[in-house]
């Protein structure tokens, strides 16, 4: 039984963060990049790894690391949240742009049509890891090379999955979508709950 109900999240995202403020969650960042002793997760798909299944994996293996890390610095034992989230254009997996170009690049392909984004969101306490996976779609609009252009002025595209963030000045491509805003922007609220939930922490 958890006496403390608070998590750590295992994600230095700050859309992670304004999000599980929203829904009032106590947590606290648990860097996992800036931990010794730990083996980073290597953030590579694996041949023939779908998308949706390497944000699963990403997740708890996040989630598991943050355990891990828990372990070895003796820190209060608090369950451990990691997620992961990636756009996926006909199974073609959209990660963070390595820079301007391939920003570009990402932008140009997305442009006009329909993509999904999967968000993977996991939890870990003890040995026990439960998991839960969103994915929606959404439909970018035409967007010329000035339209590009002045969005990459912005770096609004740093760190981020498909090279944009449904929250900021994105938000203006996005035609339509079809599944949880919050789980495009980084963590779906609803699934999120149902772990916290699971897990013996009100939300």
């Amino acid at each position: 039984m958890l006496v403390d109900k608070r998590i750590y999240l295992a994600s230095q995202s700050p859309r992670r963060r304004e999000l599980l403020k929203q829904i009032d969650v106590a947590f606290d960042v648990l860097p996992l990049r800036t931990m010794s002793g730990r083996a980073d997760v290597v953030e590579i798909p694996r041949p023939g790894e779908t998308p949706s299944d390497f944000a699963q994996r990403m997740a708890s293996e996040k989630a598991a690391c943050g355990w891990r890390a828990v372990d070895l610095r003796r820190l209060l034992r608090f369950p451990v949240l990691g997620a992961d989230t990636v756009v996926d254009v006909d199974g073609a997996i959209l990660g963070k742009p390595a820079g301007r170009t391939e920003a570009e690049t990402m932008l140009s392909r997305l442009s006009g049509r329909q993509h999904q984004v999967h968000t993977a969101v996991a939890i870990q306490y003890e040995s026990r890891l439960e998991l839960r996976l969103s994915s929606s779609r959404v439909r970018f609009a035409e967007l010329d090379a000035a339209a590009i252009a002045r969005y990459l002025e912005t770096g609004e595209y740093l760190g981020k999955a498909g090279a944009y963030g449904i929250q900021g000045r994105a938000g203006a491509f996005v035609e339509h979508i079809d599944g949880s805003y919050s789980g495009i922007m980084g963590l779906p609220l609803h699934d999120t709950a149902v772990l916290l939930r699971a897990f013996g922490l009100a939300v």
